[in-house]
């Protein structure tokens, strides 16, 4: 991690293994099913695309990018298409993956729920107020709502991104059928990334 908390040194790389893992599976490719295609990618590349990704939020959007990249290198070797061929309907209606922009509010999404429902670490459970629990904002809408406190940030550049900021903040503009506290998480997880594939 730099200094700058840029990410920069950790897409660098992450893009380098990423690249090597699919230029071994683009030498396989002609063996391989689609289904088969797909299953190895998701394991090689989108678990690496995925892990920690949550810290990449409000990251500059070059890197961003560098990573898209990355999925739709992947997602041509599964659909067998050119380099300059278009690919971002087949990632969206055919193979359902996420952007990564979405991806990073996906897991702040799926954090936040397991917070509230006790089953995040405690360092991360202790970082989100409901705003139902605090005697001052319990008569506001947004007590009523479910919503959570988004605390004051002493920075722009940086306070935005901890996640006591960013997961209260993405919480708040989820659908009250979101915010269900009957919903079990794979049911959320079901429902959170069909609303992200409307926020693309």
């Amino acid at each position: 991690i730099d200094g700058q908390l840029s990410m920069k040194d950790h897409v660098q790389k992450v893009c380098q293994t990423c690249y090597y893992h699919l230029r071994q599976l683009r030498s396989i490719r002609g063996s391989l099913s689609a289904d088969s295609c797909s299953a190895l990618v998701r394991a090689s590349i989108s678990s690496r695309l995925d892990y920690c990704n949550s810290l990449l939020t409000g990251i500059d959007k070059s890197q961003v990018n560098k990573l898209q990249s990355i999925l739709r290198v992947a997602a041509r070797l599964v659909m067998r298409k050119g380099k300059f061929e278009s690919i971002s309907s087949d990632i969206r209606d055919k193979l359902h993956w996420l952007p990564i922009q979405q991806r990073i509010k996906f897991k702040i999404g799926v954090l936040v729920y397991r917070c509230l429902r006790g089953t995040a670490p405690p360092y991360l459970s202790e970082m989100l107020s409901a705003a139902a629990d605090i005697a001052g904002r319990r008569s506001l809408r947004s007590a009523a709502h479910g919503d959570l406190v988004v605390p004051r940030s002493r920075t722009v550049r940086f306070g935005s991104r901890m996640f006591a900021v960013s997961g209260p903040t993405f919480w708040n503009s989820l659908t009250s059928e979101l915010r269900n506290s009957n919903l079990t998480e794979p049911a959320f997880k079901k429902q959170l990334k069909k609303f992200l594939f409307r926020t693309v």
